[in-house]
This record gives C-alpha cells, sequence and structure tokens, in this order.
C-alpha cells in the first residue's frame, strides 16, 4: 500500500521549485539595474552631460528597487 502523503508532506517546497524562485530573482535584480544603467546612460547623452548624473540616478534607485523586491519574495511564508 501506498502511504497517503499527510499535510506536511503537501506543504514542503519541491527543490527545483526553489532553484527556479532564486535563479529568477538573480535574473529580475541583473536586469533591472542593467536597464536603468543604459536608460541613464542614453539620457546623460542626449543631453550632453559630462558627470553621469542619470547613470548614477537610475542605477541607484533601480538598486533600491531591486533589493526591496528581493526582500519581499524571500520574506514570504
Amino acid at each position: 500500500m501506498a502511504k497517503d502523503p499527510g499535510p506536511s508532506d503537501q506543504n514542503k517546497p519541491k527543490p527545483y521549485n526553489t532553484y527556479l524562485k532564486y535563479s529568477g530573482l538573480a535574473i529580475q535584480l541583473v536586469l533591472t539595474i542593467g536597464v536603468a544603467g543604459w536608460l541613464g546612460h542614453l539620457l546623460d547623452n542626449y543631453l550632453n552631460l559630462r558627470f553621469p548624473l542619470f547613470i548614477v540616478l537610475f542605477t541607484i534607485a533601480a538598486l533600491v528597487a531591486a533589493l526591496y523586491q528581493v526582500y519581499r519574495s524571500t520574506n514570504q511564508r
């Protein structure tokens, strides 16, 4: 006879689900920061700024937003 899975067995995350969750977060982090830096670069070139102001601002804002998203995702039960 097969053992009937109890409620605790059903709530356990499968290892590949955890892997996919965290690899997706890593890809999201890298892409968010990369796109923000690229947009800042385009805007700095368009405005002919000597100091890369928008690259710095957009990258820092994207980093904060992405880390907040990672924090929210990892603290969910």
